[in-house]
């Protein structure tokens, strides 16, 4: 049987910590979501002044990320480019740059997903909190 190594809530909680630091920084108001490998929600912080509507990007982001195993921004990027009939993927809610995948030893064990601000500020946030790992 194979084994590959999962979050625990004092990672999520530090990936969470970092991120929030990040955002306020740079006085940015964003929600941070964090999920599993199978995109179940793990954290859901929305910040002072962040838009009632990214607490529900923010885990699309993760999600797409998440079970995707890539950043958010690949699917951004292809429906971009012309290839429309992805907006139809099954399960794929947040196809915009701002989900970062989190990977442990060479396996994604869930993704950061952040909506607020720019889409890059959103990635750096989300990568500031991976970082914390």
């Amino acid at each position: 049987m194979n084994s590959k190594p999962v979050l625990t809530l004092d990672d999520v909680k530090r990936i969470a910590a970092a991120a929030e630091a990040e955002a306020l920084k740079n006085q940015w108001a964003v929600t941070i979501a964090i999920v599993d490998d199978g995109g179940h929600l793990l954290w859901l912080q929305r910040l002072d002044g962040a838009a009632p509507i990214s607490s529900h990007i923010a885990p699309g982001k993760a999600r797409t990320a998440a079970v995707g195993r890539r950043e958010s921004k690949v699917y951004e990027d292809m429906i971009n480019q012309g290839r429309s009939a992805f907006l139809s993927a099954p399960t794929l809610e947040g196809m915009l740059e701002g989900g970062v995948p989190i990977v442990a030893q060479g396996q994604c064990v869930g993704a950061v997903g952040v909506s607020g601000v720019k889409s890059s500020e959103d990635v750096q946030i989300a990568k500031a909190g991976i970082a914390a790992l």
